[in-house]
């Protein structure tokens, strides 16, 4: 077995309790423990940024989904970028730069069992930073892959409108459709958002949905005349209504996430116009990244290509106070308030 210097005490956040709308402090434990050793097979990874997501607000609640609910008492989900302090393991080695599950905590002890299921993968810094093996060629990236690709099916020519367009999946989207050949329509929440996503991302159009209760209806109208091909969705609510309104026909619809939704204390909103999908013989069906978990290495392989030649690009929001600063870090995303990926930096 290898080991690095570790530090003796592992700082880390656990669900106290399950949130009812918005987290706050009160749903938090702060604890500490001894780093623990590595038994045979083993790893142990300091973690050095994490991935904050808007799935996190859903594996806070109890009851049935893709993923098992985090439990009461136990260190909250999150997926990060660490280094190998300690390894027992053939596949690592100390100093290696890794992405896995590793929870919002300073140091993560994979014992051999789990190795498999924390997606424990060796990463490469020559095919991009930190930040981005969290953002493009991470979870946000390969959502955005493969929810496009497999889903979406997209043809040179045609239309795609994503929601969150300035967020981490819907950066992403975006660039790739255009590259596929798409126009481009994003929606995101402020001005300086939009200029962003048309200036630097090269989106053809962005819908500023802050803008008026008729911004999202009438940009829709301007921006996409003959309706909409693809529909990447980020939010659900009033702007999914929108956008059924506005098909073509033979349309499809990537459900990948409902963040106007996450936080409600009443029941969630359904879509009104769902009957458009009989009209305009369009589809609807949503995507959970892990599905395609033995696919990844051909995403970044393709993704990391467009980065290094310049056809695509990335933005990360970097928190940094290590774990202590989770809770209001995680807000960020449910406020609006990131621009780009947002990530917690833990350590250096």
């Amino acid at each position: 077995m290898s080991t690095a210097n570790i530090a003796s005490v592992n700082h880390q956040v656990r669900l106290a309790r399950r949130p009812k709308g918005m987290p706050v402090a009160e749903d938090w434990s702060f604890t500490e423990e001894p780093v623990s050793s590595v038994a045979d097979g083993g790893v142990l990874v300091q973690t050095l940024s994490l991935s904050l997501d808007p799935a996190m607000r859903g594996w806070m609640n109890e009851g049935k989904s893709y993923i098992p609910p985090v439990g009461l008492g136990e260190v909250m989900r999150a997926g990060g970028v660490g280094r190998v302090a300690a390894s027992a393991h053939p596949a690592f080695a100390v100093g290696d730069m890794v992405y896995g599950t590793l929870g919002v905590q300073e140091y993560a002890l994979i014992p051999k069992e789990a190795v498999a299921r924390s997606g424990l993968a060796k990463i490469d810094l020559a095919a991009g930073s930190v930040g981005q093996w969290l953002n493009v060629l991470g979870m946000p990236g390969m959502t955005a892959y493969f929810g496009l690709m497999d889903i979406g099916l997209p043809l040179p020519g045609q239309t795609l409108v994503v929601s969150g367009a300035a967020g981490a999946v819907g950066q992403t989207v975006g660039q790739l459709a255009k590259i596929k050949g798409c126009r481009v329509v994003g929606i995101a929440g402020g001005a300086a958002k939009c200029d962003w996503v048309v200036k630097e991302l090269g989106f053809d159009a962005c819908i500023d949905y802050k803008a008026g209760e008729a911004a999202v209806r009438e940009g829709l109208k301007a921006h996409c005349p003959q309706g909409v091909d693809i529909y990447f969705d980020n939010v659900g609510g009033d702007i999914l209504d929108a956008v059924l309104a506005r098909l073509a026909r033979g349309a499809r619809i990537i459900i990948c996430g409902a963040i106007s939704q996450y936080n409600n204390t009443t029941p969630v909103q359904g879509p009104k116009n769902y009957l458009s999908l009989l009209v305009h013989r369009a589809s609807m069906k949503g995507m959970v990244v892990f599905d395609y978990a033995d696919r990844y290495p051909q995403a970044v392989a393709e993704l990391s290509g467009y980065l290094r030649d310049g056809r695509m690009t990335s933005r990360e929001d970097v928190v940094d106070g290590g774990v202590a600063a989770f809770p209001d870090a995680l807000l960020r995303l449910f406020e609006g308030k990131n621009f780009g990926k947002l990530i917690l930096k833990v350590a250096d």
